[in-house]
């Protein structure tokens, strides 16, 4: 069985869920065949967030870790290609932080790319149905923040261990007026699951286009 650990976040900016933890628990109810999945939620904090992803990586020891996060407005499931080291909040956390060009890791690269098969994983959710898509912006807010920082732990702690960040739409109701897009959990479980096995089995990268021009 290839163990993952499989993080969401908890609601933020005055909504009552967030569509990243409504997802990876749902996956983790109904995981694909092979897969020890282990869901976590994540407090929408700085700081914060990145201890408990280190308690939840030494608590189930994962050969693989796949951090979801809600992406407003965006039409699918966006697997994020690179996180930047820089915090620079537009909003406050749910803390009250609202950090301005902070590093997240002071003295760390300027970014790390995912090592997950990230075309590979959009490929596969595409297959399944998914609206899909690869991303080069995780944003400067706490996705950002725990996306370099789970880069940063594989990169220096975790080397045998693959993980990436993954960013999802907003559900149907938080917009019940229709005016942004959005898809129902239980489609982007569907997305995950996919990506997962994806990236457990995947090791070289498709080589196909997924560039964009801004």
């Amino acid at each position: 069985m290839t163990r993952v650990l499989l993080t969401g976040f908890e609601p933020f900016g005055g909504e009552s869920v967030n569509p990243s933890w409504e997802a990876a628990r749902a996956v983790a109810a109904a995981p694909p065949a092979g897969l020890d999945v282990t869901a976590v939620q994540l407090p929408c904090v700085f700081g914060a967030a990145l201890t408990a992803l280190r308690a939840a990586v030494a608590e189930t020891r994962p050969d693989l870790v796949v951090c979801l996060g809600q992406a407003g407005g965006r039409p699918g499931v966006t697997v994020e290609r690179i996180a930047i080291n820089v915090d620079d909040a537009r909003i406050p956390d749910n803390a009250g932080a609202q950090p301005i060009d902070v590093p997240v890791v002071p003295g760390g690269p300027a970014a790390y790319f995912s090592t997950l098969p990230v075309k590979a994983c959009v490929a596969a959710m595409r297959d399944a149905g998914v609206p899909a898509a690869l991303s080069n912006t995780a944003g400067t807010f706490t996705c950002n923040h725990v996306a370099y920082g789970l880069g940063h732990l594989i990169a220096t702690e975790l080397p045998g261990v693959r993980g990436g960040f993954v960013h999802v739409p907003s559900t149907p109701e938080q917009v019940p007026d229709g005016t942004a897009p959005s898809l129902p959990t239980e489609t982007v479980a569907t997305g995950i699951r996919s990506l997962l096995l994806a990236a457990a089995s995947t090791h070289d990268d498709l080589r196909v286009t997924e560039g964009a021009t801004h």
